[in-house]
């Protein structure tokens, strides 16, 4: 009896052993961590500690490689608060929590692009689904690549996303007994000695939940608030207007060939007129509509060689005429509402036959390339003198 006891207890513990033996080959072991360039911090001989099996994930619950550094002097120390599978599966810093592309909150992604989060919150479902995502990811699948959004929500999230990296995010918590008025170390205290601006502020209440599911973030809530306040780019009421004006262009940064590489996408191009002066560039389409279409997909979005450019639409021909011509010399069409000049009109054309548009090109502006003046030339040799 007492044997038989011993072997059911030897059975059974057994069969435990093997089951945690199970668990445990789920477990994360890694090298390095998934971290955003703002987390990781501007010192490039960063220093880490590793401590394996250190942490529960605070999503899936599973024991992962723990990494603890310090971004830069005067910031506080940081870790990794999720497993990298988890962070895959969102493509999200193990930190942060923030997207790695356009580092903006996962509600603000999810919303812009229409990608729905099929990961289940209960236990049971969860650790099913993260074993199957992570067979998936083994395999080079990963689940959100399958629906990348339209590409007016990926110009809607280059809109809101930071250019440069966030550093201010690093600086070390307040002191809890500054605020009382009762910490005693001075300027040996890791912690910042500022008063709170506002407790009762949302941004104060963040859940690591709520970031990675992306529901109730107080800070995707001001970013979508902000971006619904983002003036656009009205087309002007005169539908004979094809011209946009480009701002900022610079040679030899930007140059008409990158302009050319750039709006031809949208429709024929009649011409592109660069002016080196004014750091502009007109850009005449053949059509209205294409126009329109490179209006609304440039219009605060046009990055050119890592140069911001401002596009806007340009003047017609008889508002031009009325403000004076700019720059004292003759009426200007296509003109940006700053008065940069683009192509001079040309009066002395005859009308074009009816239903058919009147194109100028650069080579009609008689002010261009060493053509007869129109004053009368006087001298000595309209007498036939000679020396």
């Amino acid at each position: 009896m007492a044997a038989a006891h011993e072997q059911r207890g030897m059975a059974t513990a057994t069969q435990s052993k093997d089951t945690n033996h199970y668990n445990r080959q789920n477990w994360e072991d890694a090298e390095f961590p998934i971290l955003c360039e703002t987390c990781l911090g501007p010192n490039p001989y960063v220093r880490m500690t590793k401590e394996k099996y250190g942490k529960e994930c605070k999503v899936c619950e599973r024991p992962f490689t723990v990494f603890r550094w310090c971004p830069g002097a005067g910031m506080r120390f940081k870790k990794t608060e999720v497993c990298q599978t988890c962070a895959k599966l969102k493509n999200v810093c193990q930190t942060c929590l923030l997207d790695l592309q356009y580092g903006l909150p996962t509600q603000v992604r999810d919303a812009a692009l229409a990608l729905e989060d099929k990961m289940p919150t209960g236990i049971i479902n969860r650790e099913y689904y993260t074993q199957n995502a992570e067979a998936a990811l083994g395999e080079g699948i990963n689940p959100l690549d399958a629906a990348q959004g339209s590409s007016k929500g990926h110009a809607l999230l280059k809109k809101l996303a930071r250019t440069t990296p966030y550093y201010k995010r690093n600086r070390a918590q307040i002191c809890s007994f500054f605020v009382k008025g009762e910490c005693r170390r001075g300027a040996e205290c890791p912690y910042r000695h500022e008063m709170p601006t506002n407790p009762d502020d949302p941004l104060a209440k963040q859940n690591m939940k709520d970031r990675y599911y992306g529901s109730s973030d107080p800070v995707a809530e001001k970013m979508m608030r902000r971006a619904s306040k983002i003036p656009s780019l009205e087309p002007p009421a005169d539908k004979a207007i094809t011209s946009l004006y480009v701002g900022g262009v610079e040679d030899p940064f930007v140059t008409q060939q990158d302009l050319q590489d750039y709006f031809y996408q949208f429709g024929e191009i009649r011409v592109i007129n660069v002016l080196k002066k004014q750091k502009a560039a007109f850009v005449h389409f053949t059509s209205r509509p294409a126009a329109e279409k490179a209006a609304e997909a440039a219009h605060n979005k046009l990055v050119i060689k890592g140069r911001p450019l401002k596009v806007m639409w340009g003047r017609a021909q008889g508002q031009r005429a009325k403000s004076g011509g700019g720059e004292g010399g003759p009426a200007l069409f296509g003109a940006a509402p700053g008065g940069a000049p683009a192509l001079a009109a040309t009066p002395f054309l005859p009308p074009p036959p009816p239903g058919v548009a009147a194109a100028r090109y650069p080579s009609q502006d008689p002010f261009r390339m060493g053509a007869r003046s129109a004053a009368p030339i006087t001298g000595a040799h309209e007498k036939g003198q000679t020396k």
